[in-house]
């Protein structure tokens, strides 16, 4: 009897709905320890002090619509699905032979073919098969164990939103690190005052020991949250000024050039953001991009054309 060890991973699939909780918790804490209880009252006060409050809360929320608006994006947008049957176009000559069988599990650079489109640059099928799906897998393709089946342009699975980063919702991850970044910088700025005033407030009983914790929980939250996805953020702009995906990392450092990498400006509005400059901070695409792009859709990627194929 075949067992498939890898399906264990999908019961990784409760722990990310245990994280969505998570964040919805941190939302919670950080807006009432920001809006709530420190500068939400100082609106009333008068003067710099509710002209500062004013500017803190509306950015506040201006960022936590964003953030939550690229958050739900990332969670119900599918990051991109194979076409049952499908078949690079290089071979559609070919289709009298019959469909691919498991015998045709085949590393993807074994099969290439390249041929030029009419901007120019080579387009490189790669045709593999997956056991577990059976199905063919496009170029930049990868099985997730935990999804159990196949992600177009699959960066990694992320547990914070129980779905893989793919091909069409990279660009919203991207933007919801951004604005969580931002986020829970503000949320650290905004709180530094009332950290600092924290061990002489809750020695002299000024104020109320719930607000107090609360304060300096969110605070301590808040800098972690920030201080990691800064290091993460860098890592994904260094990736996408690239065109490599986090699975890809170790096959592009044995690669003398890397045959996705076509230039930062392309990388940024051919494989993730788009054209259209007016949505790039918007966890949405136009419509000319969408149908013009076939990188957006994740089965076809131009490649360099000074690289062999």
């Amino acid at each position: 009897m075949d067992i498939n060890l890898f399906k264990f991973c999908s019961s990784l699939k409760a722990l990310g709905y245990l994280m969505i909780l998570m964040v919805a918790a941190i939302i919670v804490v950080s807006y009432y320890a920001v809006v709530v209880v420190t500068w939400g009252p100082k609106l009333l006060v008068g003067g710099l002090d509710s002209v500062l409050s004013f500017a803190i809360v509306v950015v506040f929320h201006i960022l936590l619509i964003l953030l939550t608006w690229c958050y739900f994006m990332v969670v119900f947008r599918d990051p991109g699905s194979v076409p049952e049957n499908w078949r690079p176009v290089s071979e559609e000559y070919n289709l009298e032979e019959g469909p691919m069988t498991s015998s045709d599990c085949v590393v993807p650079e074994t099969l290439n073919s390249t041929w030029s489109s009419s901007d120019g640059q080579e387009r490189r099928p790669a045709v593999g098969y997956c056991i577990q799906c059976q199905n063919g897998k496009p170029p930049r393709c990868h099985h997730c164990s935990v999804c159990q089946r196949c992600v177009l342009k699959m960066d990694h699975h992320c547990v914070w939103v129980v779905n893989c980063v793919g091909a069409c919702n990279y660009k919203f991850f991207l933007l919801f690190l951004l604005y969580t970044f931002l986020e829970t910088t503000l949320d650290t700025l905004a709180l530094l005052p009332s950290f600092i005033n924290f061990f002489g407030e809750a020695k002299n009983h000024s104020a109320s020991p719930g607000n107090l914790s609360i304060i300096f929980l969110a605070f301590v939250i808040n800098l972690a949250f920030a201080l990691s996805l800064l290091c993460f953020i860098v890592m994904h702009v260094s990736l996408l000024s690239s065109n490599t995906t986090s699975i890809e990392v170790y096959e592009k450092r044995r690669a003398v050039r890397w045959k996705y990498d076509l230039g930062r400006k392309t990388n940024f509005e051919q494989v993730v953001f788009g054209k259209k400059k007016a949505l790039w901070l918007f966890p949405l695409y136009s419509e000319d991009d969408f149908s013009s792009i076939p990188a957006l859709h994740g089965l076809d990627f131009p490649t360099r054309s000074d690289v062999e194929a």
